[in-house]
């Protein structure tokens, strides 16, 4: 059984991958069209989309090269593995995305202050067909972006592109219906402005992971209390609460036992690491036993005193 478990596990990993090779060949190619596009026709929004599109097919194959590096198993120079690859990339493709924002508001604005005529037509045109790969795009990566933060910074650069393509599709008619050039600068504001909001909002999680945060999910305070409340237990402290990855949390700390109970240590810190991932999903649990009369004089409660 072990080894069919391991089997289809591959199969789905393999099937993860191909979708992603899959996502990033559509995303080129298009990307070659827009661009083409934007020259002929003039529309700035059109490049801008394109710029975007583009930024989605690195941020796939930044996804993808992340993923089977996450893959390899841990050894003496990653004692902890290569899960973190990909909090890596996600964190290049959020720093990606808000560079690319930034730097389409510049161009807006510059717009603005020297308009230029814009072929609707083809915007609408090419826009359309952006519109539909970004649907196919987000259909191969949106089952995967559920359980991977690397996948999801990829999933969200594409969900950003497709409300992009809405929008310049969106200018283009309006440009053909009453001539307003000036809505093409206004859209890449638009989709600059959710480009930022999106990536701000996301990056804090990701360097959260990256600085050692505790996980946000859980309340640190009522980890140790759990843990206090243990039979035997007298108190605990030095402690500290980290994310190895997305999916992993660990606790480190000092466990000081009651006076008359260390025949019982190894049984107490059985305990506490059973109710650890019990209550909390902690599964990596290392702790420093202490005898209460021997504790650490005046110990900090949460790092190193």
């Amino acid at each position: 059984m072990p080894h069919d478990h391991h089997h289809h596990h591959s199969i789905d990993q393999n099937a993860g991958d191909g979708r992603l090779i899959g996502a990033i060949s559509v995303n080129l190619g298009l990307t070659v069209v827009q661009v083409a596009g934007g020259i002929v026709s003039g529309s700035l929004a059109m490049i801008a989309d394109a710029l975007h599109n583009f930024s989605d097919a690195i941020s796939l194959i930044i996804a993808a090269v992340a993923r089977r590096i996450a893959r390899r198993p841990a050894n003496e120079d990653m004692p902890f593995g290569y899960a973190r690859a990909e909090i890596v990339a996600a964190l290049v493709n959020y720093t990606t995305l808000i560079v690319i924002g930034i730097y389409l508001a510049m161009e807006a604005v510059l717009r603005f202050l020297s308009p230029e005529p814009v072929e609707g037509w083809l915007v609408v045109i090419i826009a359309a067909v952006a519109l539909l790969v970004d649907l196919v795009t987000a259909m191969l990566t949106w089952a995967m972006s559920k359980d991977s933060v690397n996948i999801r910074a990829a999933f969200l650069h594409n969900v950003a592109d497709a409300l992009g393509s809405v929008a310049v599709i969106l200018a283009g008619t309006l440009i053909l219906l009453f001539d307003w050039t000036w809505i093409d600068p206004a859209v890449t504001l638009l989709i600059a402005g959710y480009i930022l909001w999106m990536a701000l909002s996301e990056i804090g999680g990701v360097i959260r992971i990256l600085m050692l945060g505790s996980p946000p999910a859980l309340a640190p305070s009522q980890v140790l209390s759990e843990a206090q409340a243990i039979e035997g237990v007298a108190g605990v402290h030095e402690a500290h609460l980290w994310q190895i990855d997305e999916h992993t949390a660990a606790l480190q700390a000092h466990l000081v036992v009651i006076d008359g109970a260390w025949g019982r240590a190894d049984d107490i810190k059985a305990e506490v690491k059973a109710r650890m991932k019990a209550r909390f999903g902690i599964s990596h649990v290392v702790l420093e036993m202490e005898c209460a009369r021997h504790a650490c004089a005046a110990p900090a409660q949460w790092g190193d005193s």
